[in-house]
């Protein structure tokens, strides 16, 4: 070629990688094993810069670590399942699977000529029968083992979708599908028991030193251990059997700030005294209509129901504080019952401002004195609500009124409690068992049978997969699978009576719990093969967005120790990430118009272009609005086609843009300008190496300096790809690409450069790098060549650069050997042409040399 054109190299070389197989990962008694994984995607319909960014940065690693002699697993594949593709079938009258299936031919089909190293033989979607039929296998496992039961649970409820969402589903109250008001219901649900696991989860957080501080800090929030008070209110006057009533508080410190008791509007107490109120009834429901996560809670205007009774303080039998019904307190969090601190809980302020409650402090900040408490208190708007960790000053404390953190007046109220037979001290935790039962079709079919004779039933295993139904419609509001006429109905696997399918599917956090399992052997006729797992597993290197930095992480780490209980996984693998790394997301500016009804009009880039220092539509001239730096996103249209990047300027251009610009773990903007001048970059890098293919420069005394040069970007470089500093390995390729074009070294030398070039740009730029290298006569594929070695000796440096001084002001540099003695130094100073210039024949007044460092002269 007389020029770069990745257009004609690309897809010739891709086909090479795969003729010869060079990234079909098979066991090797011979090689250390690596396996680099990306956060797999949904099969959306297509792929964006965010999933170029991702999977860039794993084949990064993977190739890297192929060329440094290890055995890599890089397998790709879908997660599939979920609400997306049924409302698809809804919109479009199609079928899930037909929606799903098209778009992951899509996806591999965009994905295919960016040059991923992925082992593509290994593929699979989790709405594959053989994969969700081994899912299937697993769930029988954990079900055996104790690890799966089955109860009531209030969930939310989305009554558009049909469907149970969970809490991180609900946003402002809403399903985060269909945009319904979600309602709060009882309904039967399977569970995983990952609430017991939570010590070990969280305990085993500290050895995860590859994981980021902040995946783990909020992994630990979430789980949310804490040591507080178990004790009950003696009620008065209550019902028969109610006359006690168990409380589980964090700070029980706060006790003596007491002003009213709240209950759920599920509690037994509240249930109880529904049956004979309408009108509390109908509160009751109301509050079944908001969502269950902690912000909306928060956000909730705060509305209680008074029941007219009241419990004793357990300190003082006169002081009795009246029962509410809250629609702020959830059943599934304690025991379903606090006591209201209005002084200390922003919720509690908020309850008690609004029904005129008592509101009494019990501690203020340390510099605010003890009589003065009420007087400073009744000045705010707000509780004060300090850290644990922050000291303050008690004025109605177990222990005086003395200046102690939280944490120290939670322990000494808890051993005053218990000394006062006023309930124990006890450890809970704020993570609650998972709830993994779905509504819906498109999901994997819980294997169990409901049998009137035996009851639940689990579905034998020869009997997997229980496969989803094909003739399936979505005319209708609600799960398909309820109103199947064949599907549901089947024999009882244990009597062989009638009977019927469990019609609930499973949640897709399931799917991509273990599937990091499966690719050690996606072929076996078990969820795992023991000896390929005991292999490839851990993940040596896990790489996917903070969004996922606890639901899926969180899951995957109880699944992982889930299959080592159950015989799928080995003992190393309970935590199955050796190392994790949360990559930025990819931005764009917006643009964007009014349109005539006065609502934002969002335009694509390729609308628009910049005249006068303006931005103006190409169509009529108009003025856009820009807004900088925003997340892509196909509701704003500033999203950027890969595979328009890819016809214009190649994959290699687009996977160097993404390492190039940002550390990765922080965002990056794409532009169009930055796209055109990475491309001119490699052409000028393909220029270069085509020179030196050809360069008969006889070998002279500048190669010793370029190939020191060398030695130092293949330090560099890979020093970079080990930290994850993609941005600084680029950088340095940058420098050494500027060196080698403006060296005057010897012909061999340019060649041994530019080849160790291409060597060095390999895992961000595969295609062009493979160009070069047979450019210049390596051998082989450079995707499976040696990665170059750093000789130390060339990373000595003999000499060094001394700047000149003069006045103050730096007038030139010396270049000495390192260990020249300071009296030669200063004979080659004094004879450096601008201190001759400015001594103009007279003797300077000092001459002050730092050795290795600097040199002053003062005139």
């Amino acid at each position: 070629m007389s020029r770069y054109s990745a257009n004609e190299i690309e897809a010739k070389w891709q086909k090479a990688w795969e003729e010869a197989g060079v990234f079909t990962a098979q066991r090797s008694a011979d090689k250390p094993k690596y396996y680099v994984l990306e956060m797999f995607p949904y099969p959306s319909g297509r792929i964006h810069m965010g999933h170029v960014r991702n999977y860039t940065m794993g084949d990064v690693i993977a190739r890297y670590k192929l060329s440094t002699g290890h055995n890599v697993l890089h397998p790709m594949g879908f997660d599939a399942f979920g609400m997306p593709a049924e409302n698809a079938a809804m919109a479009s009258g199609g079928h899930p699977k037909d929606w799903t299936y098209g778009n992951i031919d899509t996806m591999v089909n965009q994905m295919k000529p960016l040059g991923f190293g992925l082992d593509w033989s290994r593929m699979f979607a989790t709405c594959d029968p053989e994969y969700y039929g081994q899912q299937q296998a697993l769930f029988l496992d954990m079900l055996e083992a104790g690890l799966v039961y089955r109860k009531n649970a209030v969930v939310n409820w989305d009554p558009v979708d049909m469907t149970v969402l969970a809490n991180e589903q609900v946003e402002n109250g809403r399903g985060w599908r269909s945009g319904a008001l979600v309602e709060r219901r009882e309904l039967t649900q399977w569970f995983f028991k990952i609430s017991e696991y939570s010590d070990e989860l969280l305990s085993a957080l500290d050895t995860l030193d590859n994981w980021p501080a902040k995946v783990k800090t909020m992994q630990a929030n979430w789980i949310g251990k804490s040591r507080g008070l178990q004790f009950a209110f003696s009620t008065v006057d209550a019902p028969d059997g109610f006359d006690r009533i168990e409380v589980y508080t964090t700070r029980p410190d706060t006790l003596l700030g007491a002003s009213f008791m709240g209950i759920s509007p599920d509690h037994p107490l509240a249930k109880h005294l529904a049956e004979d109120n309408a009108e509390l009834a109908a509160f009751c429901e109301e509050c079944r209509r908001m969502g269950t996560s902690e912000e909306e809670l928060e956000k909730a205007e705060k509305r209680g129901f008074n029941t007219g009774l009241t419990v004793r303080h357990p300190f003082d039998t006169s002081w009795e504080l009246p029962i509410y019904i809250a629609n702020f307190i959830l059943m599934d969090y304690g025991t379903g019952a606090i006591f209201g601190c209005p002084a200390h809980d922003q919720r509690d302020f908020e309850f008690a401002t609004k029904y005129g409650l008592p509101i009494a402090p019990v501690f203020v900040p340390e510099d605010v004195a003890a009589d003065s408490a009420d007087e400073y208190f009744y000045k705010g708007e707000s509780a004060f609500v300090p850290m644990k960790s922050e000291k303050v000053r008690y004025v109605r404390g177990f222990c005086g009124t003395e200046v102690q953190t939280g944490e120290e007046a939670v322990d000494a109220a808890v051993d005053f409690c218990e000394s006062q037979g006023v309930g124990h001290g006890v450890t809970k935790f704020r993570l609650r068992d998972w709830g993994l039962s779905r509504q819906r079709y498109w999901g994997c079919p819980i294997p169990v049978v409901h049998c009137e004779v035996c009851g639940v039933v689990p579905e034998k295993k020869e009997n997997l997969p229980v496969q989803l139904p094909d003739d399936v419609t979505f005319d209708v509001p609600g799960n398909p699978l309820d109103r199947h006429p064949t599907w549901r109905n089947c024999e009882c696997p244990s009597c062989g009576a009638p009977a019927r399918r469990e019609t609930d599917t499973m949640d897709t956090f399931v799917d991509s719990s273990w599937y990091f399992a499966r690719f050690t052997a996606p072929r076996a006729t078990t969820p795992t093969d023991a000896s390929e797992a005991e292999y490839w597993m851990n993940v040596d290197q896990y790489i996917g967005g903070i969004e996922h930095a606890i639901l899926h992480l969180l899951y995957s780490r109880f699944f992982a120790r889930a299959m080592n209980i159950t015989g799928h996984l080995p003992e190393k693998s309970k935590e199955p990430f050796n190392a994790l790394f949360t990559q930025g997301m990819v931005t764009h500016a917006i643009y964007k118009t009014t349109g005539a009804d006065g609502r934002p009009v969002y335009h694509y880039p390729e609308e628009v272009e910049t005249v006068g220092g303006k931005v103006v539509l190409k169509d009529g001239g108009a003025e856009v609005e820009v807004v900088p730096s925003a997340k892509m996103s196909k509701s704003k249209n500033n999203v950027v086609d890969p595979l328009a990047i890819i016809e214009t300027f190649g994959a290699d251009t687009a996977r160097w843009f993404m390492l190039s610009d940002s550390p990765p773990e922080r965002d990056v903007e794409w532009t169009a300008a930055g796209a055109e001048a990475t491309y001119k970059h490699l052409g000028r890098v393909w220029r270069i190496a085509a020179e030196a293919a050809e360069d008969q420069t006889p070998a002279n005394d500048q190669d010793e300096a370029l190939l020191r040069e060398m030695h130092k970007a293949i330090h560099d470089v890979t020093a970079g790809v080990e930290s994850f500093g993609f941005n600084a390995s680029i950088a340095k390729l940058y420098g050494f690409t500027n060196t080698l074009s403006k060296s005057k070294a010897g012909g061999d030398a340019k060649r041994a450069a530019a080849k160790t070039l291409a060597q060095l740009m390999s895992p961000m730029t595969p295609h062009l790098a493979e160009e070069i290298w047979s450019m210049l006569g390596g051998e082989g594929l450079i995707a499976q060549a040696a990665w170059p070695v750093a000789d130390a000796a060339m990373l000595v440096e003999d000499t060094v650069t001394l700047p000149i001084q003069i006045n103050g002001k730096r007038k030139g540099e010396l270049v000495v050997a390192k260990d020249l003695p300071k009296e030669e130094v200063e004979k080659l100073v004094l004879a450096h042409e601008a201190v001759v210039k400015a001594l103009d024949g007279a003797a300077p007044k000092k001459l002050i040399v730092v050795p290795g460092r600097i040199v002053n002269v003062v005139v």
